[in-house]
C-alpha cells in the first residue's frame, strides 16, 4: 500500500545516553555515493521518482513505521541533547525532513540504536537506514547500500593552544608529532594514510579516550570530522584550538550517506527526497542552521 500522508517533522522519543563526540567513523578510503553504487532496488532515477508515494510496506522494517538508526551516544552537532528523536542537530534534522518528504508523520518515525561499527556489517538490519556521520566508502558498498551523501566532511586537527600542536601549519608539520583518534575512524585512516606520522597514532575506543589524551598530554593533537572538531573545542576541552583541515584524498571529497541493508528499494525512494531537498534549498537550509560555524578553517597542505 503506498504512503501518501502530508506530515510536519517527527518527534518520537526514545532516550539515549549523553557522551562523546563522534567523528565519521571509517575503515577504507572515502568516495562518493555514485561511486560506491547506491542506486540498489531501482532502475529508475531518482530525480524522476515521487518520493511522496514511493514507499511501500514492504519496503520497511515494520509497516506503516519509519525506523532510522543512530548511534548513542547521539553527539552534538549532529544530534542535540543527545536526543535525535527532538529534530534538532544537522542530522536529526535531515532524517526528519527526509521522513517528511516520504510521508511520515510525527509518531510514524522511530529511532533505534545501532553501534557504530557493526551498522556497516554484511547482513540483515533491525533499522530502514542509519544516520550518523557514516562515510560512503566501495568497501562498505560490497556489503550495504548508501543514499547520496548528505554532507561533505573534511577532516580537522584539534590541539591544545601553546603547545607543539596547535604550532602545526601543514600536514608535513603534523608528521612530527603524537597524534590520535577514534578507532575505525576516517580521521584513523587519513593520520595513517594522508600524514603519515613518525610515531604511530594512538587509537582510542571512542572520541571521549581521545580528548581525555590530549588533556592529559599523551598526544598533541587529536583528529575529527571538522564539524565535531567545532564542538570539541568549543565546548568540550577548554584552551582547545582548530589547528587546521584538510580533505581525506586529495581532491576528492569524503561524503556521509545513510546507510541501509544490502539491496533495500527505500535507497531510491530516499535519494529522490534527497534530491528534492537539494533542488528546493531546504538542505542547504538545514545546513546553515545547524553547521554554519564551520568556516574560515585554515586549509593544511
Amino acid at each position: 500500500m503506498l504512503r501518501r500522508s502530508a506530515v510536519v517533522p517527527a518527534l518520537a522519543s526514545l532516550p539515549l545516553l549523553l557522551g562523546a563526540v563522534a567523528c565519521a567513523p571509517a575503515d577504507e578510503e572515502p568516495t562518493t555515493a555514485a561511486d560506491a553504487g547506491s542506486d540498489a532496488g531501482s532502475e529508475e532515477p531518482a530525480a524522476e521518482v515521487d518520493p511522496a508515494t514511493c514507499v511501500t510496506d514492504d519496503m520497511l522494517e515494520e509497516p506503516g513505521t519509519l525506523t532510522v538508526g543512530t548511534d548513542s551516544p547521539a553527539y552534538e552537532p549532529w544530534f542535540a541533547d543527545n536526543d535525535p528523536t527532538n529534530g534538532e542537530g544537522y542530522e536529526s534534522a535531515v532524517a526528519y525532513a527526509v521522513a517528511e518528504r516520504l510521508g511520515f508523520s510525527e509518531d510514524e518515525v522511530e529511532w533505534v540504536r545501532v553501534p557504530f561499527n557493526t551498522s556497516y556489517a554484511p547482513g540483515a538490519k533491525d533499522f530502514d537506514f542509519d544516520i550518523n556521520q557514516i562515510s560512503i566508502t566501495p568497501k562498505r558498498a560490497e556489503v550495504v547500500d548508501f543514499s547520496q551523501g548528505y554532507y561533505q566532511a573534511a577532516q580537522a586537527v584539534v590541539a591544545l593552544e601553546g603547545t607543539a600542536g596547535a604550532e602545526a601549519t601543514s600536514l608535513e608539520d603534523l608528521a612530527d608529532l603524537r597524534l590520535g583518534a577514534q578507532t575505525g575512524t576516517t580521521s584513523l585512516t587519513a593520520i595513517r594514510d594522508i600524514v603519515d606520522p613518525q610515531v604511530e597514532p594512538a587509537v582510542f575506543e571512542d572520541t571521549n579516550a581521545a580528548k581525555q589524551a590530549l588533556a592529559n598530554d599523551q598526544v598533541d593533537a587529536v583528529l575529527a570530522d571538522l564539524p565535531t572538531a567545532f564542538y570539541i573545542s568549543a565546548v568540550e576541552i577548554p584552551g582547545s584550538t582548530i589547528v587546521g583541515q584538510f580533505q581525506p584524498e586529495t581532491g576528492e571529497q569524503e561524503e556521509f550517506g545513510m546507510l541501509f541493508e544490502k539491496g533495500s528499494e527505500l535507497v531510491t525512494c530516499v535519494d529522490a527526497a534527497m534530491t528534492a531537498m537539494e533542488a528546493d534549498g531546504e538542505l542547504a537550509d538545514i545546513e546553515q542552521e545547524w553547521l554554519s560555524d564551520v568556516v574560515g578553517v585554515p586549509e593544511l597542505q
